[in-house]
């Protein structure tokens, strides 16, 4: 019978000491080990080696004693001090860069309004290595301090290899966006879909905090699927996630175009089109939806389709995960109750009896400093379960 890798299971099982720390630290080596269902001796192995790195640090809470021994009970936490990362957002209009320390709380953030849509991705890669220079400039910091690197964007994303499959970022496809990026600022560099940062900021600082299954949905320029499955993000072969706007709903039709057949999006195009500043389709969106709200039939019913085609998507999603929240995100569209009322309407009406009750649809606002923090986050997610020494974590060694 095949065994388990030793370093892998030792990797596996830091990451989840590390991952109990950070979610409901400070906690205690008994704490950690009813968390996890990791043995006391394990836990206390991989908490003493992680003192040595440095990685987390002892909170000496002297009200507080083990009832068996007496003594104070000593509290474990993460050190912030241990690791600088750093997180990008892309957006058609809007490049948004942070540094964060080892527990993501921010240091210094940048937001960089300007048009990139229309750039090479050469370009669009030197102007977020100038965004990223400064931030990490601001922080005081060199990029030689920098431990990692995530940027998010729209699209479909090849997570395990850094290549954008497709995105409205981007006027071509299969772009190597994580190598290219790499290659300028000589750190290691991931890439993934937004709404994946979306999920996983959700996990760390909102909704999701206690959870470790729902769903986001985001509803941007395109729409985006993030799925959080037993505390892990949800990925397809090589990384790819799935992409909302893609969904069969009805006949061979996507749900992308049923969202925008005829109607809202396009008009909102026509909008956007009227001015070429920055962020021109954010305000066609709100103004498309404002008419709608106001009760112009063109604009309400077209809200309505996207409503009841999301809907549709969504009670199959509640069918197949069955989490306990599906969160909506996006800035103009996803709060209008024009889209939200027949949207709830179709999850009600599509569900199994069995699920009815099961789920909660909560709409959310995000910030494009949070999006960017759950960049970071990704990047300390494998910095949690990578291999560390005395100097910090494994570097690749000459052969690669």
């Amino acid at each position: 019978m095949k065994t388990a890798d030793p370093e892998l299971m030792r990797a596996i099982n830091r990451f989840h000491v590390m991952d109990a720390i950070r979610r409901f630290g400070p906690l205690s080596r008994v704490e950690i080990s009813e968390r996890t269902d990791l043995s006391p001796t394990t836990v206390s192995a991989i908490t003493a080696a992680l003192l040595d790195d440095r990685l987390i640090a002892i909170l000496q809470l002297g009200g507080l004693r083990d009832a068996s021994r007496g003594r104070p009970r000593v509290m474990l936490r993460l050190n912030p001090e241990a690791a600088r990362v750093v997180g990008v957002k892309l957006a058609p209009d809007l490049i948004t860069v942070a540094v964060t320390d080892f527990c993501a709380n921010l240091i210094s953030k940048l937001s960089l309004p300007i048009r990139i849509r229309r750039q090479t991705p050469a370009v669009i890669a030197d102007l977020v290595e100038d965004g990223v220079r400064r931030c990490v400039s601001d922080a005081e910091l060199e990029m030689k301090d920098i431990a990692g690197l995530c940027v998010g964007l729209p699209g479909v994303v090849a997570n395990a290899t850094g290549v954008c499959r497709q995105s409205p970022i981007f006027s071509e496809r299969d772009v190597g966006f994580g190598e290219l990026l790499s290659r300028r600022l000589g750190v290691a560099v991931a890439v993934d879909s937004d709404v994946n940062l979306v999920a996983l900021a959700e996990h760390w600082f909102g909704q999701g905090r206690e959870l470790d299954d729902f769903l986001v949905v985001s509803i941007e320029r395109s729409l985006g699927l993030g799925i959080l499955h037993k505390g892990e993000l949800f990925r397809g072969a090589n990384g790819l996630s799935p992409d909302l706007g893609d969904f069969l709903v009805r006949g061979a039709a996507r749900l992308g175009d049923l969202a925008t057949e005829d109607s809202l999006l396009a008009e909102v195009e026509s909008f956007a089109g009227e001015s070429d500043g920055l962020y021109a389709h954010d305000k066609a969106v709100a103004r498309a939806v404002q008419r709608a709200e106001a009760g112009e039939a063109k604009y309400a019913q077209a809200l309505a389709r996207a409503g009841e085609a999301l809907g549709f998507a969504i009670a199959n999603l509640i069918t197949l995960f069955a989490p306990p929240k599906v969160l909506i995100c996006g800035r103009a569209l996803a709060g209008s109750e024009r889209l939200l009322t027949p949207l709830r309407a179709t999850v009600a009406a599509l569900l199994p009896p069995s699920l009815a009750d099961v789920c909660e649809i909560v709409v959310r606002e995000w910030s494009d400093d949070i999006w960017v923090r759950g960049a970071a986050a990704m990047t300390l997610r494998e910095l949690y379960g990578a291999s560390w020494g005395t100097t910090g974590p494994a570097k690749p060694g000459p052969e690669n």
